[in-house]
């Protein structure tokens, strides 16, 4: 299917997000975009480059976490002729290919100590040098950077350049997550339904059910809008009668009563005593042990503490979890909101 190229929303808070990225896209200054997986940084990261100055040269990607740390300096600055096993020809970088216009930088948190240092240079100078030379080239370049790491804890963990950081977040654009976009649920799996069934070739689209809205607006969406676009591509083509609303959805495609089981392994210590191995499933949860000064306190403890470990085992399916737990899709629904679990 084509890349998604358009922003489909009208929650404040998404909207938001988009007008920032306009305002900031006529400002020749680099920009961060932080988000979770699947909320859009790169249709914002291609809008900042579109809607800039820059919009009719080159705009090139590098998906760092793509890059092993041996190759992506090369893959920066280029690398002349020799200068390691197999580069048997002169070769320019990401940066030279930009010049001129915008490189957008995918997972900028991945990239090594040694690459944010040069990275940093290139930045604060406009100059690149090829590996195995020591000649520097002017470059124009934009940079435009995404992550989901939250940037400055990694620079007080000593894994990010401050410096770097300093350099790169003239602007901050945070896209809110799928949860947090209230409303956008709906329109956007209506988008993406009206979608696949023209694909298809279904002659109206018929809508959703209410029970499947109910399980769409329950769930968490971890993996945000990409996630609901499986989702919902999913049960479009599972559904066995067009002129009828979608009214069942699946939110995990592992679910299955044949799916492989994961087995306990256990491995022996050197004094012979067994061991658990990284395989081995999480020990069971214990409920409380010494005194209890308020019962009714304790049991909800506990029990918040089994509804949290099991969405986290369940990959915050609330199906699934359901179904782990003995319970009704309503159940762990009420018991979630009572715990504030439901968020």
């Amino acid at each position: 299917m084509e890349p998604e190229t358009q922003f489909i929303g009208q929650s404040a808070a998404f909207q938001d997000a988009v007008e920032r990225a306009s305002l900031a896209a006529s400002l020749d200054r680099p920009v961060l975009v932080i988000g979770e997986r699947g909320t859009g940084k790169e249709l914002i990261a291609e809008r900042l480059h579109r809607l800039s100055t820059r919009w009719d040269r080159p705009y090139v990607i590098l998906n760092c976490a793509a890059m092993p740390e041996t190759l992506i300096e090369s893959e920066l600055f280029g690398h002349e002729a020799g200068a390691f096993t197999g580069a048997t020809r002169t070769r320019a970088g990401r940066f030279e290919e930009a010049d001129g216009g915008t490189l957008f930088l995918d997972e900028l948190a991945t990239m090594s100590m040694g690459a944010q240092e040069r990275l940093l240079r290139a930045v604060e100078y406009g100059e690149v040098t090829r590996v195995g030379s020591s000649r520097p080239i002017r470059v124009d370049v934009r940079i435009v950077a995404a992550t989901n790491e939250h940037l400055p804890a990694l620079v007080d963990a000593g894994r990010f350049r401050a410096d770097l950081l300093d350099r790169l977040s003239f602007e901050v654009i945070t896209l809110p997550p799928l949860r947090a976009r209230e409303g956008d649920i709906e329109v956007l799996a209506t988008y993406f339904g009206q979608r696949m069934a023209a694909i298809l070739g279904w002659e109206e689209w018929p809508g959703f059910g209410p029970r499947a809205l109910a399980a769409m607006e329950g769930h968490d969406w971890p993996g945000n809008v990409r996630e609901l676009r499986n989702v919902i591509e999913r049960a479009i083509y599972r559904w066995a009668d067009p002129e009828k609303p979608v009214d069942a959805v699946n939110f995990d495609p592992f679910a299955s009563p044949w799916q492989p089981v994961v087995r306990q392994t256990q491995a022996r210590t050197e004094g012979g005593a067994p061991a658990a191995t990284a395989d081995a499933a999480p020990a069971p949860m214990a409920p409380p042990s010494g005194p209890v000064g308020d019962m009714r306190a304790a049991v909800d403890a506990y029990e918040r503490q089994i509804l949290s470990d099991t969405m986290a085992r369940c990959r915050f399916n609330q199906k699934v979890a359901a179904e782990a737990l003995g319970l009704s899709y309503d159940q762990i629904r009420h018991a979630l909101k009572k715990h504030g679990l439901n968020q």
